[in-house]
């Protein structure tokens, strides 16, 4: 009996050490967060939700109701961002994960190692769960766009399943700036903030 139970104990610590050794010789998977944003605008171009679009500019506000055929557009944004999963791209970034305990949620953050970067930060907040499959519940861009005379900030804010917001900041050479807000809502309620 000692026999059989010896067996399959070292055929288990063979396939754990073999394991090992192939995950040490992988490279890092980033998350695909182009991809992930991508599938939810298809969600939304074949859904009947509500959708709420909200423009601000100073302190005027606009709100419209968006057809579907034009959220592709207003996320635009989103979707133009460079994917950081690439080889070429992936190199210039490093990763960290954090576990957030008040928000009971795992952090993935991606930071350049070139300071002048067009993506200066992209963060993914995942709430894990035991008997299902774990929860994207919103990811974050900072994007740094030179334009000849003017310097483009756009933080963006996407809500996974509920919102997405931009907030893009213009700074001109002559020191004037301009700060516009969008936010695109449509599985959730307008909040009055």
């Amino acid at each position: 009996m000692k026999k059989w139970t010896f067996i399959p104990l070292l055929a288990l610590i063979f396939t754990a050490c073999q394991s090992e050794k192939t995950e040490e010789g992988q490279e890092k998977t980033f998350f695909p967060v182009l991809s992930y944003l991508n599938s939810q605008v298809a969600h939304v171009d074949t859904s009947l939700y509500c959708i709420v679009k909200i423009t601000t500019v100073g302190d005027k506000s606009d709100t419209v109701y968006l057809k579907r055929e034009e959220f592709r557009k207003a996320a635009a944004d989103f979707l133009s961002i460079p994917d950081i999963t690439k080889k070429h791209i992936k190199r210039d970034y490093q990763e960290t994960e954090m576990y957030d305990e008040s928000m009971e949620s795992v952090i993935l953050s991606y930071m350049p190692t070139d300071e002048d970067a067009e993506i200066r930060r992209q963060e993914v907040i995942i709430q894990p769960r035991q008997a299902e499959t774990d929860q994207v519940k919103s990811i974050f861009i900072d994007r740094v766009v030179e334009n000849g005379d003017a310097v483009i900030r756009k933080n963006m804010l996407w809500q996974i399943d509920r919102r997405f917001q931009v907030v893009t900041i213009t700074q001109n050479n002559d020191g004037t700036e301009k700060i516009e807000k969008l936010q695109v809502i449509w599985n959730d309620h307008p909040s009055a903030e």
